[in-house]
């Protein structure tokens, strides 16, 4: 069992499991996932390194599927092929164990490279995928993809067959250096993204009452503050002619950051040690780092960790009108007999630190994505931004075509609990999916002309899944929707002329959780 010392650093955790666990919390420990089959070959993921288990494939192959191989060794996802290959025999599962079986210091197995161009630009592999038969597995990805709107409602809305344990599997294991530093932090328990049946509705309940309709009214006003003050700023940056800068970081993330930082109850001095590390979290999860950079990662992440706890026990002896004592109450109950309140236990903390950090990531970084990626459609769209400016009625039907068009949560991971049959390809028990909501959002069968930005499409249109669907359905939906309307609002009155800055095209983020632009230069 862990020891939790007087700080909640973990005695005796095992460095190789430590990633997963001090970053995107535990899966659920009452749900056993048998390792991930892909297409009857011997497959070492990285994901599998990085949950520290030793994988062997299941016998046998998934039947009925189309294979995205892309030629020179997946170097150019853009030309994958789709292909059907001939049945391979099955191999032997000692052997592929043995085979898999990672050691801490294992390097991540991957072509960055195709991975990076894949999550840069999916929308040509989604595309392959649904015209295809069944479905399609995606090397780069070690899954298969859940590609069109049906297939992907049906996955969603079945979840004892397809668990939630590994929806976020990291990309990428740290170094050894790295994992020594994160094994002093909190270990990981299960959180809302990473449950199923009882254990997420006990997770989600807080969610659903610190996010309801009358909390984030409660919060608009702060929202409207914020967003006038940012576009001020950005403002009086542009004030000269031919001026530019970075709206990313003067107004799309400082917005996101500050509004969950007051939902939470965080003093806003704590905010950017806050968000700092959970930007470190997801580049040490998602992006091959030198190993000076991964160290100074980690220790943001403990950092990061050890403010949250603070947090959670200064609310237990003193709670507030806040996120983090409602969540402290649901989570973490005193049931102690006797006057005063007793202290959260090591196993308490743990699970706050664990569900803290994952809404703290799910509430600021979703949302700058989603507005980073609206106002970058936008202005490369000049008749769509002029449009904004003259009708603003247009601004609630720009926001959920933003959110359709290019979804900043492209999907999460699934794994079968049972041999399953999707889309007429039969998976056996263990087999991975990713269930892309940015391909059903693209499907023909669903969105009329689904590759067109246009915020005046006719009322009422097809909900989108931008936000999931089923019981994992987004809980901070409408407060995403709030920030994204007022940033529409704020910016059309005040930086009426805004416009893409000259020189190079924005490049997107390589990521398939957050995807926005890296920067976004604008100008008057």
């Amino acid at each position: 069992m862990e020891q939790v010392d007087s700080v909640g650093s973990v005695g005796g955790a095992d460095p190789a499991v430590v990633v997963r666990a001090a970053l995107v919390g535990g899966a659920d420990p009452a749900v056993v996932v048998p390792a991930n089959p892909g297409p009857a070959s011997d497959q070492a993921s990285a994901p599998d390194q990085a949950s520290g288990q030793a994988s062997a494939e299941a016998p046998g192959q998934a039947s009925g599927h189309a294979s995205a191989l892309a030629p020179d060794q997946a170097s150019d996802p853009a030309q994958t092929q789709t292909q059907t290959p001939a049945p391979a025999p099955a191999p032997d599962p000692a052997q592929a164990q043995r085979d898999r079986a990672p050691t801490p210091a294992q390097p991540q197995r991957a072509p960055h490279p195709a991975l990076d161009a894949l999550q840069r630009d999916p929308y040509p592999l989604y595309a392959r995928a649904r015209r295809s038969e069944g479905l399609t597995f995606v090397p780069e990805l070690d899954a298969w993809l859940v590609a069109r709107d049906a297939d992907i409602r049906e996955v969603l809305l079945r979840p004892q067959d397809f668990s939630s344990a590994q929806a976020l599997r990291p990309d990428v294991v740290p170094s050894p250096a790295a994992l020594a530093v994160l094994a002093r932090g909190f270990a990981a328990r299960p959180t809302v993204v990473s449950t199923d049946g009882p254990a997420h509705s006990r997770h989600r309940a807080p969610l659903n009452s610190g996010l309801s309709a009358a909390g984030t009214a409660a919060l608009t006003p702060y929202i409207r503050r914020q967003a006038e003050r940012l576009a001020e700023a950005l403002a009086d940056r542009l004030d000269e002619p031919g001026r530019a800068a970075d709206l990313m970081a003067h107004y799309a993330r400082p917005l996101p950051g500050a509004v969950v930082g007051r939902l939470l109850g965080l003093d806003p001095a704590d905010v950017p040690t806050a968000v700092h590390g959970s930007y470190s979290a997801e580049r040490l999860l998602f992006r091959p780092l030198a190993e000076a950079e991964q160290i100074a990662a980690a220790e943001d992440v403990l950092a990061l960790q050890r403010l949250l706890d603070r947090y959670a026990r200064d609310r237990r002896a003193r709670p507030r009108d806040d996120l983090i004592s409602t969540m402290v109450t649901a989570l973490a109950p005193d049931a102690g007999l006797g006057p005063g309140r007793r202290e959260l236990t090591g196993d308490q903390r743990c699970e706050l630190v664990s569900n803290l950090q994952n809404l703290l990531i799910a509430g600021h970084l979703t949302t700058t994505a989603l507005i980073g990626g609206t106002v970058l459609h936008l202005l490369r769209h000049p008749d769509q931004w002029r449009l904004l400016r003259t009708r603003p009625e247009l601004v609630p039907a720009a926001v959920e075509e933003a959110a359709r068009y290019d979804t900043p949560v492209q999907g999460f991971r699934r794994t079968t609990t049972r041999r399953v049959v999707v889309a007429g390809t039969e998976l056996p028990a263990g087999a991975t999916v990713f269930v892309a909501y940015g391909s059903g959002n693209r499907d023909e069968a669903r969105h009329h002309d689904p590759d067109v930005f246009d915020i005046t499409r006719p009322s009422p249109q097809p909900r989108h899944l931008a936000f999931g669907h089923g019981r994992h359905g987004c809980p901070g939906a409408q407060l995403a929707r709030v920030q994204l309307r007022t940033t529409l609002e704020v910016l059309t009155r005040r930086l009426p002329d805004l416009r893409l800055a000259e020189g190079p095209a924005p490049v997107m983020r390589p990521t398939l959780i957050h995807r926005s632009p890296e920067e976004l230069p604008v100008t008057r």
